[in-house]
């Protein structure tokens, strides 16, 4: 990539923004961007339809199948979160260290954090084995949601360690311009588990019928062969060979950088999560429609802001990348276009999706109170969807440049006192239900948004710190 573009050597104070913005448009760095984007873009399109997929085949089988798959999704995302702590570090460093032109102590990353993640992915393993129904029973599934939502979430967690690795590889060959593998990866791994899916939910194709542990088995079976396919693909592209000097001598400086990015990195992530975990226990309590409804609006509007995580993703790599080498104001410039673009993408697909929104629920279910409910959430996101791409965009780009700690507080402050704590006094003690809620969620986002937005504009970001010139 070409770090050594006109725009990045433009002033950005005040008035000359606009200029600098628009020698952006026209630089090679825009190009480059694009071409990152795309197949990040598919990718992350292919890795939602992957874990949609299960929610929307399993509507054919039941609504009581996808609420409790719901719920255990929600429970493993939170517990894959714990690989984010590493592959977040993963991805600042190898961008930081190859816009710093240090390849090995790059490959060392990746050593380092594939070692960690397997170390983390095997714990969670066992644990998510062993205690899948007392989890879930503590959510408020009791039984025949409690019996599904186990089953799948003890076969798939079982497969945790191969999501870590898989995870930690995808990263390395994001950071290292080569966004086309993962992508054509997921791709082939999705048709896999469709068609897996298909035959061993409902019996076809001579398979078994397994129903919710036909899903969770294709889910796993999927995924390990994800990681195969990326083993070999970063070992023949970007990584030489496995640096084996860090078991001879632990590269502790490199571990401690990973941790001091990942950890308030994956911290807002985590606290999100969190807070997640606690509102879908308020949501069980207003009984399974409500519940459905929500899982069918989760995988729903994810698609919304699909392209919003694509680009800042791919914004995060590029100013990454400039931040390594030196281009603080180039940074600045590309976060502020960035922005515009997110916003209006995402209001857009927000918009039309609830345009459809009778006509897609019409697809997935014939229950008239989840019909109901799932259409109503899916206007009031229109709202949401203002916020929820200026959160997405600032928190990749604030960790980028090494501002890590700053989402982490923002987020633990505004998602727990308006979102969390709203959703129970508006959705529960003032009996508005889920909808209440909803528009809790639409304030905390939007409040954050404002809030990540006055930050970047600061520049109080700048050279806050880069490991990659750390001795």
């Amino acid at each position: 990539m070409n770090f050594n573009t006109g725009v990045l050597q433009l002033p950005v104070r005040g008035v000359a923004f606009r200029p600098a913005l628009s020698k952006l448009r026209r630089s090679p760095l825009r190009r480059e961007l694009f071409t990152l984007t795309g197949p990040i873009l598919v990718e992350t399109l292919l890795v939602m339809t992957l874990g949609a997929v299960d929610t929307f085949m399993l509507s054919r089988h039941s609504d009581v199948s996808v609420a409790a798959v719901g719920l255990a999704n929600q429970v493993l995302s939170f517990c894959f979160l714990v690989f984010e702590v590493i592959n977040l570090g993963t991805s600042v460093l190898c961008s930081q260290y190859l816009g710093a032109r240090q390849r090995d102590r790059m490959e060392t990353v990746v050593g380092v954090s594939l070692m960690a993640n397997l170390v983390f992915g095997l714990v969670i393993s066992l644990s998510l084995l062993l205690w899948s129904t007392p989890i879930l029973a503590a959510m408020g599934l009791e039984g025949d949601a409690l019996s599904l939502g186990a089953g799948y979430m003890r076969i798939v967690g079982a497969g945790a360690f191969v999501q870590a690795l898989a995870m930690t590889l995808s990263a390395t060959l994001r950071s290292n311009d080569r966004p086309v593998y993962p992508m054509m990866v997921i791709l082939v791994v999705n048709v896999l588990n469709i068609i897996g899916n298909y035959a061993f939910i409902f019996g076809e194709l001579g398979a078994p019928k397994l129903g919710v542990n036909g899903a969770a088995l294709t889910t796993v079976t999927s995924r390990v062969i994800a990681m195969v396919a990326l083993t070999v693909i970063v070992f023949s592209t970007t990584v030489r060979r496995f640096p084996t000097h860090i078991f001879r001598r632990f590269p502790v400086m490199e571990f401690r950088n990973l941790m001091k990015i990942g950890l308030p990195s994956a911290g807002e992530a985590l606290s999100y999560s969190c807070s997640q975990l606690v509102i879908a226990y308020f949501i069980t309590g207003l009984g399974m429609e409500a519940l459905a409804a929500r899982t069918y609006c989760v995988n729903i509007i994810m698609y919304c802001y699909l392209f919003c995580i694509s680009i800042s993703h791919a914004g995060a790599i590029s100013i990454g990348h400039l931040v390594g080498a030196g281009k603080w104001q180039g940074a600045y410039v590309m976060g502020r276009w960035l922005l515009r673009v997110a916003v209006a993408a995402t209001f857009t697909f927000s918009l039309l999706t609830a345009l459809s929104g009778s006509w897609i629920m019409g697809r997935l279910t014939d229950n008239a109170e989840i019909m109901a409910l799932a259409t109503a959430i899916l206007w009031i996101d229109v709202v949401l969807e203002i916020g929820r791409p200026v959160n997405i965009l600032f928190v990749n780009t604030l960790q980028a440049v090494g501002d890590v700690n700053y989402p982490f507080y923002v987020g633990l402050i505004f998602m727990w006192s308006i979102a969390v704590v709203g959703a129970y006094l508006f959705g529960v003690t003032a009996g508005f239900g889920i909808l209440g809620m909803w528009w809790m969620f639409t304030l905390d986002e939007n409040v954050r948004g404002v809030v990540f937005m006055r930050r970047w504009r600061s520049k109080q970001w700048q050279h806050k710190g880069f490991a990659g010139v750390a001795a």
